[in-house]
């Protein structure tokens, strides 16, 4: 005979507080959600249709009559999940009563007690479930839900291109490739030297805070590996459309490689700035400029030194002190370069060299921009390291969405992981393009825009009229929601 269990949870708690005023707490305050900020990014996402168009790359070879969650469903679930924070399958598993996810998901929820069931841990992960040499298809056993990598790897680069109401004058690509340290035996991990631990190095590719590619890759790979194939696939799917824009792609030193410099040099309206590491020829190229930097600083350190004395009493301090009050001197030339067999042709180098008390420091970039076009300072300032804003798209990525969160053993599997919090990342940059333009989140991180607009606690209420959402009235950012709503309502659907 199976044992009867009761709830033996008391009715209310009691804490200490004013005499007059007893704090009481109990779990009678009806159906609470903290994420009722879900609402916006489900309203965006229906206009948008960004997880409509993702799930049209997967194949369902379910049963039709034993399917309770349809693809889609399972892919709003999981990317809903990561929006607000929730990394892990396992979440999902208290989430799958969850009424604001419910609701986001589009499943009907009835006026009775019973709640809404979503997916569990179990479901979804028959979505990101990749096995070895295991055919997908409808005699799979294992593999019922298979999935189109170029097709999702196409949806990044037109869910940009739809981002725009007409084609820019120009855009610029930044290239770039960080660590994602893992903690298990997966498929392709090996250990990277100069990251220090085992790792996948993913490849990036962003416009601005725009996402166009996220390519998982082995860490035992050359730093530029596959950047080549990826710059082309995202520039002909752009060409396709925007026939005249022009195109600046960026990176570090990692990609100034002949084979990717010259297509670039093939291809009409196409400029690059890459970083180039130093050499002593590139150093011995620099002497006078060199000369003239230390000559300057030295200028500027003696009227400095010659100031304090005129104040304090001359001391061994002062040229110490001075070198605080001045700024480092920094010399911009352009120079013709080619290496003795790496490059095939000669190539204008900027330089940068900047003097100060610590000694000099020499950068340079290899680009195709001519120097009447764009000065040497303009172009290292204001075209080359404007790409060190990249390195905030990592921190969102990791940090805020868990693209890191590749644990699963094999690499197909992390791959589609990591596309999840792509998709994840693309959505909260679409609310925070569309909606949140001119006010003071415009320029937040995604995780900012979560802890404030999208982390909110309210009650619930479900009746035959409405489903009513009722948020603290409290909420400090009550007019921001207001506005994203107002924004929200003027979109129209892409399809």
């Amino acid at each position: 005979m199976t044992p009867t269990f009761t709830d033996r949870t008391p009715k209310q708690f009691k804490f200490s507080g004013e005499k007059s005023h007893p704090i009481v707490v109990n779990f009678q305050g009806g159906t609470v959600t903290s994420d009722a900020g879900l609402s916006l990014i489900a309203e965006i996402d229906r206009k948008l249709e960004i997880t409509s168009k993702f799930a049209q790359c997967f194949q369902d070879y379910r049963q039709p009559n034993r399917v309770d969650h349809s693809i889609e469903s399972l892919i709003k679930q999981r990317i809903y999940g990561l929006v607000m924070g929730y990394e892990d399958l396992n979440d999902h598993e208290e989430l799958r009563q969850d009424p604001m996810f419910a609701l986001a998901v589009l499943k009907t929820m009835g006026i009775e007690d019973e709640p809404t069931i979503l997916a569990g841990k179990s479901t979804l992960n028959r979505l990101e479930h990749c096995p070895e040499d295991v055919e997908q298809g409808a005699d799979s056993r294992y593999h019922k839900i298979g999935h189109c990598p170029s097709e999702i790897e196409s949806l990044f680069v037109k869910i940009f291109l739809e981002s725009h109401a007409k084609e820019p004058r120009q855009i610029i690509l930044d290239l770039d490739v960080t660590d994602d340290l893992v903690h298990g035996s997966q498929e392709q991990v090996f250990f990277n030297t100069y990251y220090g631990g085992y790792c996948y190095a993913p490849l990036y590719i962003f416009c601005g805070k725009h996402l166009l590619a996220a390519k998982l890759r082995p860490s035992n790979v050359d730093p530029a590996f596959g950047a080549l194939s990826e710059l082309q696939r995202v520039i002909k799917q752009i060409r396709q459309q925007w026939k005249n824009v022009e195109i600046l792609v960026r990176g570090d030193s990692a990609y100034s490689r002949d084979d990717i410099m010259t297509w670039c040099e093939s291809q009409p309206g196409l400029d690059y700035v890459f970083g180039l590491a130093q050499n002593s020829r590139l150093i011995g190229m620099t002497t006078t400029i060199q000369s003239r930097a230390s000559l300057e600083f030295e200028q500027k350190l003696s009227t400095a030194v010659s100031f304090l004395e005129t104040v304090f009493k001359p001391d061994e301090q002062l040229p110490r002190l001075a070198c605080d009050l001045i700024d480092n001197s920094i010399w911009y030339k352009s120079l013709d370069y080619q290496t003795r067999e790496s490059w095939s042709r000669s190539r204008r180098v900027v330089c940068k060299v900047e003097y100060g008390a610590k000694g000099t420091n020499i950068r340079f970039v290899v680009t195709t921009l001519a120097t009447n076009k764009v000065p040497p300072s303009q172009l290292y300032k204001q075209k080359y390291c404007q790409r060190g804003e990249m390195e905030n798209r990592f921190k969102e990525q990791q940090l805020e969405l868990f693209s890191d969160r590749t644990s699963t053993h094999t690499f197909p599997g992390n791959q589609l992981r990591l596309w999840f919090s792509s998709l994840a990342y693309v959505l909260m940059n679409a609310l925070r393009q569309k909606c949140l333009t001119k006010t003071e989140l415009q320029n937040a991180t995604v995780g900012t825009i979560r802890t404030k607009l999208l982390k909110l606690g309210a009650l619930i209420t479900v009746n035959t009229r409405c489903i009513l959402i009722a948020i603290t009235s409290s909420c400090p950012y009550k007019n921001i929601f207001a506005t994203a709503h107002r924004r929200l309502r003027m979109l129209t659907n892409t399809a």
